[in-house]
């Protein structure tokens, strides 16, 4: 029974308090076998249960999705493989990006509420830029890209700016030195969310050097997730866009009071 249907039968009369509380106990953890599913993280967070299927087998992978599904409705995984995809069942509705390597089954489809703008670098940047998009479309955030706006050719940058000025948040997705996320705060008034890449030649070190460029930068209003993290960002700035919105006084007339 899900936790709306025993609250209800709790409030009609239908269960005891000690009959309602172990109901809700018992549907904290599902069990998939290879793992144990945190089904109430929506309702404690705001964000739902996601899986990291990298390194994962194809059976564990199936196995996740199925029990998430039948409890959630819907289920998304990160760093995903098309072989694990491929192994889901077909009744399922299973969606794959091979450039983000997001796996999902529902979640919003088009359209979304508020606005969060995903900006990269360069092309290289793609994969990471994507996958934190991909995650707040998936999360019911309406999402604006703009690609291969790097320092290097900053008119590039300049000529969307105005684009960006009525975002809620904004992700800035670089590797290399990691520049773009400093440029941007000093110039906009939205928060930043810095996401270094591992793309560059050998003193990148894998993306340190655009992480620590990041952590270090002189404009305010920056904050960093790990390297190449573009989940976390996404989710992030889906958090941010939810918490204005909410906030957000309706005009009068359009049911302001």
């Amino acid at each position: 029974m899900k936790p709306d249907a025993v609250l209800d039968a709790f409030a009609a009369g239908d269960l005891s308090r000690d009959e309602a509380k172990g109901l809700l106990m018992a549907s904290l953890v599902v069990d998939a076998g290879c793992a144990k599913l945190d089904l109430h993280r929506q309702l404690r967070t705001g964000g739902p249960e996601v899986v990291y299927c990298e390194g994962k087998t194809q059976a564990q992978v199936a196995a996740i999705f199925e029990a998430t599904v039948a409890h959630a409705g819907r289920v998304l995984g990160t760093r995903a493989e098309r072989e694990q995809y491929e192994g889901l069942p077909s009744g399922l509705g299973a969606h794959y990006d091979p450039v983000s390597r997001l796996l999902r089954v529902g979640g919003a489809e088009s359209g979304g509420c508020g606005k969060i703008v995903v900006v990269s670098a360069g092309t290289s940047d793609l994969p990471v830029a994507e996958e934190a998009a991909g995650t707040a479309e998936y999360l019911g955030s309406r999402v604006e890209r703009h690609y291969d706006c790097g320092v290097a050719g900053i008119h590039r940058l300049f000529s969307v700016l105005e684009e960006m000025a009525d975002a809620t948040a904004i992700i800035a997705v670089a590797g290399m030195e990691g520049a773009l996320p400093s440029v941007l705060a000093g110039v906009v008034a939205p928060p930043v969310i810095a996401v270094p890449t591992s793309v560059g030649y050998g003193a990148s070190f894998q993306g340190l050097a655009a992480l620590l460029t990041m952590m270090n930068s002189c404009s305010p209003g920056v904050a960093v997730v790990n390297i190449d993290n573009g989940f976390g960002a996404g989710f992030l700035a889906h958090k941010i866009n939810m918490r204005a919105a909410a906030t957000m006084v309706p005009p009068a007339g359009k049911g302001g009071r």
